[in-house]
């Protein structure tokens, strides 16, 4: 509320590593060399799990805007802070009024320099897998000019589950942050394709380390 976001980011990053590290594993990133630490992109990440966005953050150094359904900014305490940190609020069933309040929202934050992080499944998978991404935040992207960076997270399915609240430590979790894939200029048919192509991306992630998981 009284600080500017970019003064407080390392504590910002030093609470994401704390609370991947209460899981009791062992966490690296792999980014590709073509990812600019300069530049603004948007994020796409499989859905896992509670932590998603802790697990995510410190893997590159952007100043990272995730996105929140409006009705949880009124939940006490964590609610307030992710409002005041300019977390973007999602309106559900706004139709094209909400989605335009989103481009807005998305447009503030990368005028500032700053990264979107958004989850195109919308909604945490059941199975270990990824789901199909929506095509919505491609669009937007797309609007912004945006480049999209496909980001795959392996590992935290084994450690926590969507409906289970045992935690299962003492496993390897990867983030995969994948070469960017540029927006501007598509058609709306081309930008349904890059989706695909994205998800594609983080599945093959998945999939490859649930072989070795599984033997």
């Amino acid at each position: 509320w009284v600080l500017p976001q970019e003064r407080l980011e390392w504590l910002s990053r030093l609470y994401c590593r704390g609370q991947v590290w209460l899981t009791w594993t062992r966490w690296r990133a792999v980014i590709d060399a073509s990812v600019d630490p300069g530049r603004p992109y948007l994020f796409v990440q499989n859905h896992v799990n509670l932590l998603d966005h802790v697990t995510m953050y410190p893997a590159t150094p952007h100043f990272k805007q995730g996105m929140e359904l409006e009705s949880h900014f009124s939940i006490p305490f964590y609610g307030w802070f992710m409002k005041s940190r300019g977390t973007i609020g999602v309106r559900r069933g706004a139709g094209t009024q909400g989605r335009e309040a989103l481009r807005e929202a998305m447009r503030a934050q990368v005028v500032e320099g700053r990264s979107i992080l958004g989850f195109p499944e919308g909604t945490r998978t059941l199975d270990g897998r990824v789901g199909t991404f929506r095509k919505g935040l491609f669009l937007l992207a797309r609007d912004l000019e945006l480049p999209v960076v496909p980001v795959a997270v392996t590992g935290m399915y084994e450690v926590l589950r969507k409906g289970d609240w045992r935690l299962r430590p003492g496993g390897d979790v990867t983030v995969w942050c994948d070469a960017p894939m540029e927006t501007a200029g598509l058609t709306d048919e081309e930008v349904i394709a890059l989706a695909k192509r994205a998800q594609r991306v983080v599945a093959a992630r998945v999939e490859t380390q649930r072989e070795v998981a599984h033997g």
